[in-house]
């Protein structure tokens, strides 16, 4: 007998956990929402979406590297979306001094990371001559491939990633509202970038295992950007990020279950509703004469500057 949403919310919920297989989904949804919110909440402030677009297709090469290497698909991903981060920040998105590129500048080198990268997975395909298996899956998501194993690596990801984050949080905030300001206070902005990418990378990699690789930015973008247009303080907008991820993740995923369909539809359009009321109560806010929704530049104190 197929699952299905009855009125009886409690019996959902309880029919929901009893397998171990869904109990797996949801902590992973919920290492995932965490680690995404807090990444791209970072990554909504800086503009570098494109970047994380980018990052977000290195399944298609890490998984046809990993076939070919004879090794899992995750850890391929994880390796690709850490070397194009690395190349993101060697080439596209920052200059060869201290302040970042032009914005023309940065997308170009983007853009041809993301090109070498899809042509090096069509290398690799070729090279494989077989087919990779649970495509669908790979990019629309699922909660059927949560094992045990993976639930533990997508935390000891999430917490390498939480950790260098706020290791670096002040400064890179400094960095990202005027970084000309922060390269004159001695903020070694391209570094503060590099490292930066490089745990979005993670972010990415793991945020995928959940909602697969197209639809990575239902957790990467929508709560961040939602959260931003509702509030202007940066620890509340930051907070609500990581509530609205958990709530996108958990309905996402619970909706699957009792349907037909992959896990990353549901996510990804929970995600886009709640992003359009939030931009509509950002509107109605903004026509009543309230505050408009707007991060401050945060100056590091001493000591706090990444050396």
């Amino acid at each position: 007998m197929s699952p299905h949403l009855g009125p009886n919310v409690a019996q959902d919920v309880s029919e929901l956990v009893e397998y171990h297989f869904m109990v797996n989904a949801l902590l992973a949804g919920a290492i995932v929402a965490v680690t995404a919110g807090v990444a791209g909440w970072l990554m909504v402030l800086r503009a570098e979406a494109f970047a994380g677009h980018t990052l977000s297709v290195m399944a298609f090469p890490g998984a046809s590297a990993a076939a070919l290497a004879g090794i899992p698909a995750a850890w391929g991903y994880y390796a690709a979306c850490a070397l194009a981060a690395l190349a993101i920040g060697r080439t596209g998105s920052l200059r060869g001094g201290r302040t970042p590129a032009p914005r023309g500048e940065a997308a170009a080198g983007i853009a041809l990371v993301q090109a070498a990268a899809l042509a090096a997975g069509f290398l690799f395909l070729s090279l494989y001559g077989g087919v990779l298996g649970d495509l669908e899956s790979d990019l629309f998501g699922t909660f059927l491939g949560v094992s045990d194993e993976r639930l533990i690596t997508l935390l000891v990801v999430g917490a390498a990633v939480l950790a260098v984050l706020a290791a670096i949080a002040r400064p890179l905030v400094f960095a990202s509202v005027d970084p000309d300001v922060a390269a004159a206070h001695g903020v070694r902005v391209r570094a503060l970038g590099s490292v930066f990418l490089l745990a979005l990378g993670l972010a990415v990699a793991a945020a995928s295992q959940v909602t697969g690789a197209l639809l990575v930015f239902s957790l990467l973008v929508g709560p961040a950007a939602s959260a931003q247009a509702l509030t202007s303080r940066p620890l509340a907008s930051l907070v609500l990020t990581v509530a609205l991820g958990l709530i996108v993740a958990w309905v996402g995923l619970g909706v699957s279950y009792f349907s037909t369909y992959p896990a990353g539809f549901f996510i990804a359009t929970a995600s886009c509703l709640v992003y359009v009321l939030a931009r509509l109560l950002a509107g109605l806010r903004s026509r009543r004469g309230g505050p408009r929704a707007r991060l401050p530049a945060a100056e590091p104190a001493p000591g706090e500057v990444l050396a």
